[in-house]
């Protein structure tokens, strides 16, 4: 497979290669060198022959055969282009890495006219033999952000393959921290990640900040042992851990005196304590991560108040850090919610629809504990498949939604 600068760079190589090899070696084929680009009559049948039949066995092309065609019988490959795509330049001699049994393939030869390995070996993975391409997910992540086209997919694609593998090895811990960061489990992530349109995919991933660092972080390890036991299971006791902690009580003074702590350099924390309607999606999520790293996370909260206090407290993280450390009462999230959307409701005459959104956005608060201006424009929510998006309901709210929102909030925490 030869790859040219242009269209008409491959018409020159074709009929160059005809008559040397008519030079060289007397009567051959017509059609064993065959020029295949988008301009080809026929591109698609001409990609059907070259590997199904005999001839063509030699592929003249610009980039068509770059990605999505599957020869396993290529054995060389001849760069006459360069390229400025890492991305480009792999997919490209990934064509000749496949193994041919048929042929008894072994190894594929690369012929570099235009010295393209030396110009991007500092910038890809793919060396003279391959085995685990190692990019980061830092890189595919900047990739995705600054390739366009069938470059973005490319990328895409490769990120994807990536998660699969890594969500398999997956802690705990580091599960935990993908949750809070993503608000999904890795199959729906990457599920999510498969479906977005490619530009909305990358926009979405450039709102979850933290995430590439997280996942580049080595959770390969050695396998831990398992045992196999044939005996019948039988209940001895039940203990709940809470981590340094032995008491529910204890857990709770430690929580308590960790958001007390004044050498927490937590902003998200200064706002849950003073200005709570003004945290957003992004601020919660940096603050649930951060308080999971310190052993503080909503259920175990929750379960611990339940053993204290033999009360059922569904409140959310931020009831928790504000009963802590300013002694707040502490009420069930979905109670603050519903009592905030009442009094919303008695302040003015709010149109039909404006009612319906309203309640709507109340329900979702409930579900995710915050909804701003990134959720009602996020299309996993149900916002955007109800027909929302927030320049759809700023109009619906005579460009007041912002404003609107924000009183919402602040009911939430009203005395």
């Amino acid at each position: 497979m030869i790859f040219c600068v242009s269209d008409a760079h491959a018409n020159l190589v074709v009929m160059l290669l005809k008559e040397a090899f008519q030079a060289r070696y007397g009567s051959v084929p017509d059609d064993a060198v065959a020029k295949i680009t988008g301009d080809s009559d026929k591109p698609k049948q001409l990609i059907r022959r070259y590997k199904n039949e005999q001839f063509p066995n030699i592929a003249v092309t610009v980039d068509l055969l770059s990605t999505g065609v599957d020869v396993p019988a290529i054995c060389n490959i001849v760069f006459l282009r360069r390229m400025n795509s890492r991305i480009l330049y792999d997919q490209m001699i990934g064509r000749a890495t496949r193994l041919c049994d048929a042929i008894d393939k072994t190894h594929f030869r690369i012929f570099d006219a235009v010295r393209i390995y030396e110009a991007l070996k500092n910038f890809t993975d793919m060396k003279p033999v391959v085995v685990n391409p190692n990019i980061s997910f830092s890189q595919l992540f900047q990739e995705l952000e600054t390739t366009e086209g069938e470059e973005s997919e490319l990328v895409r694609q490769q990120l994807i393959a990536k998660l699969r593998r890594k969500q398999h090895r997956l802690s705990e811990n580091h599960a935990a921290q993908f949750r809070l960061l993503t608000g999904e489990e890795p199959p729906d992530f990457i599920n999510r990640l498969q479906q977005l349109p490619i530009q909305e995919a990358s926009r979405w991933l450039g709102t979850i900040h933290g995430l590439a660092e997280l996942l580049d972080q080595q959770w390969d390890g050695p396998a831990e042992p398992q045992f196999l036991s044939e005996h019948d299971d039988s209940l001895r006791s039940i203990e709940r851990g809470y981590g340094e902690a032995t008491r529910p009580e204890d857990y709770l003074d430690g929580f308590s005196a960790f958001v007390r702590d004044p050498g927490n350099d937590l902003p998200a924390l200064t706002t849950v304590l003073q200005r709570p309607w003004e945290l957003t999606r992004k601020d919660l999520r940096e603050l649930r991560l951060a308080l999971d790293q310190w052993g503080y996370n909503e259920a175990t909260l929750a379960t611990a108040w339940r053993e204290t206090t033999n009360q059922d407290m569904a409140a959310s993280i931020m009831g928790y850090i504000r009963q802590a450390a300013l002694g707040d009462a502490l009420v069930p999230y979905e109670q603050r919610v519903e009592k905030a959307l009442q009094r919303i409701l008695a302040t003015r005459s709010w149109t039909t629809p404006q009612r319906q959104w309203l309640q709507r956005i109340a329900n979702q608060t409930k579900a995710i504990t915050i909804v701003d201006r990134e959720a009602l424009d996020d299309d996993a929510l149900y916002f955007r498949r109800e027909g929302g998006g927030w320049q759809r309901l700023d109009r619906m709210f005579a460009g007041e939604l912002d404003g609107v929102l924000r009183e919402f909030k602040r009911e939430v925490w009203a005395a």
